[in-house]
C-alpha cells in the first residue's frame, strides 16, 4: 500500500503578499489540491505566485460534505493543502471539522504557519502578551452578546475579539458599559493598503469611531484584562495601586477611576493623593 497524503493548514497573508512564506509556496504548489473557503480569492492567490494548482471548495456550509472527498484524496497518498481566505485556517474560520477528521483517520497533519490576524493585532497593541484569551467574534444577538461580555468581565487577562465593521462601534460601546475604562487596541485592515492602528479606553475608541459615516474592512480587538488588585485591595495604599494600573496600561484618569473603585475610596481624594497640585 502506498503511504497516505498529508494534510497542510497553510497560513496565508492578511492582505500584504510578501507575508506569504516561501515554504508556502513550494506547498501550495506541490499539493494535488487546494481546499479553500473561496476558489475565485485563493486562485487569485495563487495565480499571483504562477501556480495552478486544482481547488475544491470547503467552507461553513459544505465543510461537512467536503470532508469524506478530501479524506479518500488523502488516503489514496495524494497531499491536500488547507488555506482560508485569510490568515491561518481554522481560527474563527473552517478547517476544524477536516483537521480532525484526518487525525480521527490517522492521517498525518502537518502546520505551514504564518500571518493570524489576532496574533498580529496582539504583538502590535502594547498590552501584556504573557496572558492572553482568543475570545473570537461576540454574539450577533443582543441578548447573548450582553451575556458573554458580562461572563468575561473579571478575567484577569488580555483578550482578543474579533468584530463585524457594521457592529464594531455598538460592540465598544457595550463593553465600555460593561467594563469601565479599560485599556484597549483597535487594529483595522492589518497589513492591508488602509491598514489602521488606535489605541486608548473602550469608550474612546467608540467615540472615534462614531464619528464616522462608515467603517470597513475586518476588525480586531485587544483589550485588557480586568484589574487584579488582591483580597487586600481595601487596605492597599491607592497610590500603588494607581501606579500598578498604570504600568498595566491604564491611562492615569482611567487609573484614578479604578483605584478609587478598588480601594473603595472617593475618586477626588485618589486624585489628590497620586496627582498632587494638578486640579
Amino acid at each position: 500500500m502506498s503511504a497516505p497524503g498529508r494534510l497542510y493548514v497553510v497560513a496565508t497573508p492578511l492582505g500584504h503578499l510578501e507575508d506569504l512564506s516561501p515554504r508556502a509556496v513550494r506547498v501550495l504548489g506541490e499539493v494535488a489540491l487546494v481546499a479553500c473557503e473561496d476558489t475565485r480569492r485563493t486562485g487569485t492567490l495563487l495565480r499571483s505566485q504562477g501556480l495552478r494548482t486544482p481547488l475544491l471548495s470547503c467552507f461553513e456550509h459544505n465543510e461537512r460534505e467536503r470532508v469524506a472527498d478530501v479524506l479518500e484524496r488523502l488516503q489514496g497518498g495524494q497531499d491536500v493543502a488547507l488555506v482560508s481566505d485569510a490568515g491561518t485556517p481554522t481560527i474563527s474560520d473552517p478547517g476544524y471539522r477536516l483537521v480532525r477528521a484526518a487525525r480521527e483517520a490517522g492521517l498525518p497533519v502537518l502546520p505551514v504557519p504564518g500571518p493570524c490576524a489576532a496574533v498580529a493585532a496582539l504583538s502590535v497593541s502594547g498590552l501584556p502578551t504573557d496572558r492572553f484569551l482568543f475570545v473570537g467574534f461576540l454574539p450577533a444577538r443582543a441578548a447573548a452578546r450582553r451575556r458573554e461580555i458580562a461572563s468575561l468581565a473579571a478575567l484577569p487577562f488580555t483578550l482578543v475579539l474579533y468584530e463585524s465593521p457594521l457592529r464594531v462601534a455598538e460592540t465598544l460601546a457595550g463593553l465600555a458599559a460593561a467594563w469601565g475604562p479599560r485599556p484597549a487596541f483597535l487594529c483595522r485592515e492589518a497589513t492591508k493598503l488602509h491598514e489602521e492602528y488606535l489605541s486608548g479606553d473602550l469608550a474612546s475608541l467608540q467615540a472615534q469611531l462614531a464619528g464616522r459615516e462608515t467603517v470597513r474592512g475586518e476588525v480586531v480587538l485587544v483589550v485588557a484584562g480586568a484589574p487584579q488588585a488582591g483580597p487586600a485591595a481595601a487596605d492597599q495604599d491607592p497610590r500603588a495601586v494607581f501606579e500598578r494600573l498604570v504600568a498595566e496600561g491604564h491611562t492615569r484618569r482611567a487609573a484614578v477611576k479604578e483605584a478609587a473603585r478598588l480601594t473603595g475610596r472617593p475618586a477626588r481624594e485618589v486624585y489628590a493623593l497620586v496627582l498632587p497640585g494638578q486640579d
